[in-house]
C-alpha cells in the first residue's frame, strides 16, 4: 500500500484474512485498496464483512464508497445503476441530504419525474418547506406539464421568500405563456373559432390560474358556447378575484355575469323551466336592480306561471324603468291585461272584463281581439251602445274575423258591414281609431322599435377592449319573448280563448285573484260615437 502497489496490496491482504478472519482490520484495509483500483463494488464489499463484525462502525464510509460509485455511474450515463447506488449510501445516512440530492439528479436524468416530485414532497413533509423546495417542485411541476400546480408553487416560494430570484423568473415565464396563449385565444375568438378559443384560453389559465381577466374570458365564451353552468361559475371566480381590482372592471365581470343568467333563464323559458328561469332572473336582478329587460323577462316566467300579480308588478316596474312608448312592456300589458279581462268575463264579473280590457286597448290598440272582448263585455252589462262602437273598430282591424257575423246580427240587426261602416257613426270610429293607432305608432320609428325587440342592449356600445374580452362577446340583453310571439297570442279568438283555457286548467286558483289586480293605468274612454242604424235590442 506504501508503494501504491495497489493490486498486489489486495492480494496480501486477501491471504492474511484466510489467516485470521476475525480481524476487522484486514477488511478495512483490502477495501481501502480495492477503493484506490476504483472497484468500488469489491471495497463496499469488504466494509460490509467489517460491519458484520462491527456493526455501526464503518457506515459512513460505506456510504461513502456507494456515493463514489453512484458518481462514476452517473458519469457514465448509467442513471438507473447510479440510483441504486445513491439509494444504498441514503439508506446507511439518512441525515445526508446530499446523497438524496443525487438519486434525485438520477431520477430528473431518467426522465422519472414523477418519482422526484414524490421525493421532493417527502423532503417537504419531513423538514418543512422552504422557498427552495417550492421553486425545486414548482420545475418539477412544470416538467410534467402540470402548470398551475407550478404557478401555485412559485406563488408559495415568493411569499417565503420575495426576493427570491429563482421563483421570480419562473413567474415572469408563466406570465408571458399565458399572455402568448390569451392573445391566441383572442385571434380564434374574433374569427368566430369559439372552440379553440376556449382551448388557448384554458392554457393561459393554467399558466397563470389567479388572473380575473382570464376567468371573464372563459366565462363569455362559454356563455356563447350556451355552456351557462361553466360560464356562471368562472364569471363568480373572476368577481372573488377582482375584489381588488379597479371598479371599471368589477362592473364588467357583474355586467357579464348578469348577461349569462339571463341568456341561461331564456334557455330555460324556451324549454319550459319557467321556475328555473325565475330563479335565474332573480339572481341577475340581484346584481342588476336598473336594467328593465330583466323585469320583463322575469314577468313572462310569472305569466306562463300564472302568477297574474307578480307579472303585473315586473312589467309596471319595467314600464317606469323604459320609455312610454316602448313596444316591448306596451305590448306585455296588453297580453296581460286582455288575459285577466278574459278571466274576469268567465268568472261573470263583466264590468271589470270591460275595465281590463280598456287597458288592453289603451296599450295596444292596434289588436282588434281586445276591441271584440270588449264588445263581448259591454253587450253582457247591456251598454250596447260601447258595445256597437268596439264592434265596428273590430270590423275595421280584422274584416274576415269569422266572430263577426254573430256579432252584426246581434248588434245591428238588419245592417250589412258596408252598412255600418259607410254609417256617420262608423266613419266617426273609423277616424278616432286611425288618429289612435297614428299617435301611438309617430312616437318613434317601427323599424327600430321591432329590432330593439330582438336586441336589448345593457350599456349600448361594446366598451371592452379586444384584450379585456373576445370581439363581439354579445352584450344584448335577450327576451323571453319577442314581439312576433307577444303578438302571435292574441291574433285570434281561439288562441286567446285557449291561452286562458290552459292557464287555468295549469292554476285553478289564480282567477281568484288576477281580476282584482290594480293598475296605474285609467280605462280609456271609448270613441264619442253613435250609430245611426238599427239599434234595437237583441233579443
Amino acid at each position: 500500500m506504501g508503494k501504491s502497489q495497489f493490486e498486489k496490496a489486495v492480494i496480501c491482504f486477501f491471504k492474511a484474512i484466510t489467516l485470521q478472519p476475525e480481524q476487522t482490520q484486514l477488511y478495512v484495509s483490502q477495501a481501502e485498496a480495492y477503493l484506490q483500483l476504483c472497484d468500488f463494488q469489491s471495497a463496499a464489499a469488504c466494509y460490509k464483512r467489517a460491519w458484520l463484525l462491527e456493526p455501526g462502525a464503518f457506515s459512513a464510509r460505506l456510504a461513502f464508497i456507494y456515493y463514489l460509485q453512484g458518481q462514476c455511474l452517473f458519469d457514465g450515463g448509467l442513471f438507473l445503476e447510479a440510483l441504486e447506488a445513491f439509494t444504498k449510501a441514503a439508506e446507511l445516512r439518512p441525515d445526508c441530504r446530499a446523497y438524496e440530492v443525487r438519486s434525485l439528479a438520477c431520477l430528473t436524468a431518467a426522465g422519472r419525474h414523477a418519482d422526484c416530485l414524490k421525493l421532493v414532497n417527502d423532503w417537504m413533509l419531513s423538514d418543512g418547506p422552504t422557498a427552495d423546495l417550492y421553486v425545486l417542485r414548482a420545475r418539477l411541476h412544470k416538467l410534467l406539464s402540470q402548470t398551475s400546480q407550478c404557478y401555485q408553487d412559485v406563488r408559495s416560494a415568493l411569499a417565503l421568500n420575495p426576493a427570491c430570484r429563482e421563483a421570480a423568473a419562473l413567474l415572469l415565464q408563466l406570465q408571458e405563456a399565458s399572455e402568448r396563449a390569451r392573445l391566441k385565444a383572442v385571434d380564434r375568438a374574433s374569427t368566430g373559432r369559439l372552440p379553440d378559443a376556449l382551448c388557448m384560453i384554458n392554457v393561459a389559465l393554467e399558466n397563470c390560474p389567479q388572473d380575473a381577466r382570464l376567468y371573464l374570458f372563459r366565462g363569455i365564451l362559454y356563455r356563447r358556447l350556451k355552456d351557462f353552468t361553466a360560464a356562471i361559475e368562472d364569471l363568480v371566480t373572476a368577481v372573488e378575484l377582482s375584489e381588488e381590482e379597479e371598479e371599471e372592471e368589477k362592473e364588467e365581470v357583474t355586467f357579464q355575469l348578469v348577461l349569462t343568467y339571463n341568456d341561461f333563464a331564456v334557455q330555460c323559458f324556451s324549454r319550459g323551466l319557467y321556475a328555473e328561469a325565475t330563479l335565474l332572473l332573480n339572481k341577475a336582478i340581484e346584481e342588476e336592480k336598473s336594467e328593465p329587460a330583466l323585469y320583463l323577462n322575469r314577468g313572462d316566467c310569472f305569466f306562463k306561471q300564472g302568477d297574474w300579480c307578480f307579472a303585473m308588478a315586473d312589467y309596471q316596474q319595467a314600464e317606469e324603468m323604459m320609455r312610454p312608448d316602448d313596444p316591448a312592456v306596451r305590448l306585455r300589458l296588453a297580453v296581460l291585461h286582455n288575459t285577466l279581462g278574459s278571466l274576469c268575463f268567465q268568472d261573470g264579473c263583466f264590468q271589470e272584463a270591460a275595465d281590463m280590457f280598456s287597458l288592453a286597448v289603451q296599450y295596444d290598440p292596434t289588436a282588434s281581439q281586445y276591441y271584440e272582448n270588449r264588445s263581448k263585455a259591454f253587450r253582457k252589462l247591456q251598454n250596447l251602445d260601447r258595445a256597437r262602437r268596439d264592434f265596428i273598430c273590430t270590423l275595421i282591424l280584422d274584416p274576415t274575423n269569422e266572430e263577426l257575423p254573430p256579432l252584426l246580427m246581434h248588434l245591428f240587426p238588419g245592417c250589412s258591414v258596408s252598412d255600418v261602416l259607410s254609417s256617420p257613426a262608423g266613419q266617426a270610429v273609423r277616424d278616432q281609431l286611425m288618429d289612435t293607432i297614428q299617435a301611438c305608432s309617430s312616437s318613434s320609428d317601427q323599424q327600430r322599435l321591432s329590432e330593439k325587440l330582438q336586441k336589448m342592449t345593457l350599456t349600448g356600445e361594446n366598451t371592452a377592449s379586444q384584450s379585456e374580452a373576445p370581439p363581439a362577446a354579445g352584450k344584448e340583453l335577450k327576451l323571453c319573448v319577442n314581439q312576433q310571439e307577444m303578438q302571435l297570442i292574441v291574433r285570434s279568438p281561439q288562441q286567446v280563448e285557449e291561452v286562458v283555457g290552459s292557464f287555468l286548467h295549469e292554476c285553478p286558483a289564480a282567477h281568484h285573484t288576477g281580476p282584482r289586480q290594480t293598475t296605474h293605468h285609467p280605462p280609456s274612454a271609448p270613441p264619442p260615437a253613435s250609430t245611426q242604424c238599427n239599434t234595437t235590442s237583441p233579443p
